[in-house]
């Protein structure tokens, strides 16, 4: 994996949310009232996961933020949060006529959450938005398509917005890669194949690689099969992505390089018992990755690291509480090669 010289750093550019989790009686019916009897606040999206994942390693890589948020108290703490983690976010655009794009998580005893969705300043990311973010970064990352609604739309000559915002990026130096947010419909095929030949660095989990060529990677019985994933990470490659293409799922994950190389590995899952939650663990997974692509790791390695950076996630309630530092990764990596 080749990387561009006198460049360092990551910025991811993309989705900014605030998540506020109401927990609630019940969900009452249509014209009835519920108590709300408590209300949790938290950052969210593939741009505040990523970066805050990447910021507690405490690994010295620049790191910096772009997107969109208002000018209101959500995007106050979402700055406030970057500041505390040393993340530049020179690069963010404050709106004045909108509202940080907020998630309502109506929450029912046991569990089950309704979520009530605001797009925000997110729906008004543009293009001249991504490409006014002028880093010294290696790496930038965009997510997440199907997402953010001006760079889902029709280009003419790219046939994506995204696609002419990956090329302009790949033309200022920047290694490109791209993460998808996981819905149903034909949206994936329209709207991710264009930008595929302008990304080198393709993260992607088993439901959206399958979404993304039409197929399902896991069988009837729910199973995965390795030989499937490779056969897709083969089939996404030849759909031009430049580099590395990387499909994970909660069994493990598997790497393809352009060249042909090739490499599964088994996720470090601990027993279901001990999960507390699995939100964020794409992201976690995401966030090692793109450390271990951009310090140059080998396949195998960038794998056990992403998982690993993945499996600490799941033991925590938020998307990025339970994000270690580098040192904790490391040792468990050495301590799991022992066994």
């Amino acid at each position: 994996m080749t990387m561009n010289p006198g460049r360092k750093g990551i910025i991811s550019a993309g989705n900014w949310v605030v998540d506020s989790v109401k927990f609630i009686d019940v969900l009452p019916e249509k014209g009835n009232l519920t108590t709300i009897r408590k209300v949790e606040e938290g950052g969210g999206g593939c741009s505040h996961n990523v970066l805050l994942d990447l910021a507690a390693l405490k690994c010295g890589i620049p790191l910096y933020a772009g997107g969109c948020i208002g000018n209101d108290d959500h995007g106050k703490m979402l700055l406030d949060e970057l500041d505390a983690m040393g993340v530049d976010h020179s690069s963010m655009q404050v709106l004045e006529d909108e509202s940080t794009s907020y998630t309502d998580v109506m929450t029912e005893p046991g569990g089950v959450r309704t979520f009530f969705h605001y797009r925000g300043a997110n729906a008004r990311l543009c293009a001249a938005d991504v490409l006014s973010c002028k880093t010294d970064a290696k790496i930038f990352h965009l997510g997440y398509l199907l997402l953010l609604d001006e760079l889902d739309k029709d280009d003419p000559d790219y046939g994506i917005v995204a696609a002419r915002v990956l090329d302009g990026l790949l033309k200022q130096g920047y290694k490109t890669s791209v993460d998808v947010v996981s819905e149903q419909g034909d949206r994936f095929q329209h709207v991710v194949k264009p930008c595929l030949k302008y990304t080198d660095y393709l993260i992607f989990n088993e439901v959206e690689a399958g979404a993304c060529l039409g197929r399902d990677l896991r069988k009837a019985d729910g199973t995965i099969d390795p030989e499937d994933v490779a056969s897709a990470a083969a089939a996404l490659m030849e759909c031009g992505v430049r580099e590395l293409v990387l499909i994970h799922f909660p069994e493990g994950g598997y790497a393809l390089s352009k060249d042909g190389t090739g490499c599964y590995a088994d996720s470090f899952s601990p027993p279901k018992s001990e999960i507390v939650s699995t939100v964020g663990a794409g992201d976690a997974f995401c966030a090692g990755a793109l450390y271990a692509i951009h310090e140059g790791y080998s396949l195998r390695d960038t794998l056990d690291f992403a998982n690993a950076s993945a499996r600490f996630n799941l033991f925590n309630p938020t998307s990025t509480g339970g994000a270690p530092e580098i040192g904790v990764i490391r040792e468990f990596l050495k301590t799991r090669a022992k066994k």
